[in-house]
């Protein structure tokens, strides 16, 4: 069994789906962890409540990953109640809406990176000087079987925005490797979480299940079980390298 035990953990987009199962597993592992949300509040604290069932300390951070002076806001928060972060989950992330490339609209392509790949890159950097205090941090992109397929209807921005991602995790890999900083991610596929409740119609779900050999969505926490793994020390010689968890639907 893992065991995280006095480890810090921050996730971001904790609050619903892969981040809220990955806040819960890590705490049930031993780690304290801290929840991020940016509008939704109220999910966010009912996270952080489940953690401190499970008796564990839980931090609540507010904002908009996209955004530097807030990402800034974030991290000085973190280090007044931390002296560390031992593992960073960068897990925020959303579609926002579906569009063609005709109908796509800069402000729109703006705010899909912003969320999903500016993101890890700020977070990431302004949390750096924390990690090295871990002496061997890790850190957990999540990614998308759309960064390899292209995404489905509508969804070119998103796709575009998880490739860089992944190629995003690879470099930090290479650059952070001298922390004794592993940087890994989780490309999860078709996942039964509130984003496609919210941006995959009933028509767009059934179809993709006619792609994936186990005929099924996954669980969000059917993709913890490879952030936990790339979190703990039984990774310790893994770097650059993305797992995908999508039932079968993408094979190398």
């Amino acid at each position: 069994m893992y065991t995280f035990a006095n480890k810090i953990v921050w996730v971001t987009g904790s609050s619903t789906g892969i981040g809220r199962a990955a806040a819960i597993e890590f705490a049930r592992h031993g780690a304290d962890v801290i929840v991020h949300g940016n509008r939704s509040v109220q999910q966010a604290e009912e996270v952080a409540a489940e953690i401190r069932k499970l008796g564990r300390n839980a931090m609540l951070v507010m904002g908009d990953v996209g955004s530097a002076a807030e990402v800034k806001r974030m991290v000085r928060e973190i280090g007044t109640r931390f002296d560390r972060i031992d593992v960073l989950m960068n897990n925020a992330g959303a579609l926002i809406k579906r569009a063609r490339l005709a109908d796509l609209e800069e402000e729109l392509w703006d705010e899909v990176m912003n969320v999903n790949l500016k993101s890890v890159y700020l977070v990431t950097k302004e949390a750096l000087p924390l990690l090295r205090q871990a002496g061997k941090g890790r850190i957990i992109n999540v990614t998308s079987v759309a960064a390899r397929n292209g995404g489905g209807f509508g969804s070119l921005a998103y796709a575009a925005s998880k490739g860089g991602v992944s190629t995003l995790t690879r470099g930090m890999a290479k650059d952070l490797v001298e922390y004794g900083i592993t940087v890994n991610g989780i490309a999860p596929g078709v996942i039964a979480t509130p984003f496609h409740d919210r941006y995959s119609p009933p028509e767009i779900r059934s179809k993709a299940l006619t792609t994936i050999p186990m005929g099924r969505e996954g669980t969000p926490e059917e993709s913890v079980g490879a952030a936990l793994f790339l979190a703990s020390d039984y990774a310790s010689y893994l770097t650059g390298e993305i797992i995908e968890v999508n039932g079968g639907q993408l094979m190398d």
